[in-house]
């Protein structure tokens, strides 16, 4: 019998596969190994995760059956608050996450990962930041609107971004959130020494700690004009509308608050239940002179299936559904995630309109912002930013001085 054990060869030749697949960068299309290493996947999470191979045994599929990856079965994202979902022991786990809880906080999805599949995340993830958040710059100066790992080590998104103020942030990148909310006047004096340096800067977090800042500089007149190349990046606000403002009046926020225009504006996709992170393309082809709308894009390692909410068949092209994600670099947990998030494929990525809603008889799409770090997070954000917020003229009077 095949030994399926993380230290056994086959998991670890997987990986190795995986790792030289991602390392091939954004131009491979070699649809023939994806598959290859997708029913490798699929096999090694059919025979250690007993929950998901009674699954694909009830629906009728098992790796002895399947030969294309597009007839792997896709485990539905509220299977995560059910069953411990991961190929390995979850107590050898060097990650233990609990998923933001946007549908039930009281609910969460648990998400455990090993030290290679960490290693195989953070690899992809930074050759993606690398690619659509800093194509034209080694390293900058990084303000992440978020609290540091330190501060909070058991959410993926403190601890994400802690990667890429190491790999991406000069040694003066900081985060913003402390035990004492927004470090404001760090903030403030950031953004008038960027003015005056001429040194572009790289503003990171969740789309809500945006639209607070905007809101608060629109109501005491304040503005900045950073220096060219400056960039914002925010995750949450992906749906149709974000939070109290559409995609087309926060882009004009960033440009008429910040001098940032909306081709320096990027939005990313990430999941608990899975590893990668989807940007949208839009700095990427502004630097390549290519003149197409945004989109997140879907890098080499991960498929997509738009599925009809009620009948789970694959919809007709340019019609709606739910997202369900294919991703290599998903080994510890489920390489197929079926979501509720409802969108609609776009040449080689995808669109986000909101969520799957069912409330009683009515089925309807949430756009809604959904804070990437939970209900819980979103509620704490508000707080922390609004109070310190309303300080936000006295401080910068205090340091303009």
């Amino acid at each position: 019998m095949r030994d399926y054990s993380l230290d056994s060869s086959f998991v670890r030749e997987l990986d190795q596969e995986i790792q030289a697949f991602v390392a091939r960068g954004l131009d491979n299309n070699d649809e023939k190994t994806f598959n290859r290493l997708a029913l490798k996947e699929f096999e090694l999470q059919f025979r250690n995760i007993e929950p998901y191979r009674t699954f694909c045994l009830k629906v009728g599929r098992t790796p002895e059956t399947v030969s294309s990856w597009e007839d792997i079965p896709a485990v539905p994202s509220l299977a995560f608050k059910k069953f411990v979902l991961t190929t390995f022991p979850p107590d050898v786990a060097v990650q233990h996450y609990m998923s933001s809880g946007t549908t039930d906080p009281t609910n969460r999805a648990k998400v455990y990962r090993d030290q290679r599949a960490v290693e195989i995340m953070v690899q992809a993830n930074a050759l993606l930041t690398r690619e659509y958040l800093f194509p034209d710059i080694d390293k900058m100066k990084i303000l992440f609107f978020a609290p540091s790992p330190k501060l909070v080590p058991g959410m993926g998104m403190a601890v994400g971004l802690g990667e890429v103020r190491r790999i991406f942030g000069t040694s003066d990148s900081a985060f913003l959130i402390g035990y004492r909310g927004l470090k404001l006047a760090l903030l403030l004096k950031a953004l008038k020494q960027a003015e005056k340096t001429g040194e572009p800067l790289a503003l990171i977090g969740a789309t809500s700690a945006f639209i607070y800042f905007f809101n608060a500089c629109e109501k005491e007149g304040l503005h900045f004009k950073l220096p060219p190349g400056s960039r914002l990046c925010d995750g949450g606000g992906y749906q149709g509308q974000f939070g109290e403002c559409s995609k087309e009046e926060f882009w004009a926020k960033a440009k008429r608050i910040l001098g940032i225009p909306e081709t320096y504006c990027i939005n990313v996709l990430g999941m608990a239940e899975t590893s990668t992170n989807y940007f949208d393309n839009v700095l990427r082809n502004h630097l390549k002179g290519r003149k197409v709308f945004r989109y997140k894009e879907l890098p080499p390692w991960t498929r997509l299936k738009i599925i009809d909410p009620e009948t789970l068949n694959p919809v007709r092209p340019g019609e709606i559904g739910l997202l369900c994600h294919y991703d290599l670099t998903n080994r510890a947990q489920m390489l197929a995630v079926q979501t509720d998030n409802v969108g609609m494929a776009v040449e080689d990525g995808f669109e986000i309109l909101g969520r799957w809603r069912k409330r009683g008889q009515e089925v309807f799409i949430d756009k809604t912002f959904q804070h990437p770090g939970g209900r819980v997070a979103n509620k704490l954000t508000e707080f922390l930013l609004r109070h310190r917020l309303s300080k936000i003229g006295r401080i910068y009077a205090r340091i303009n001085v």
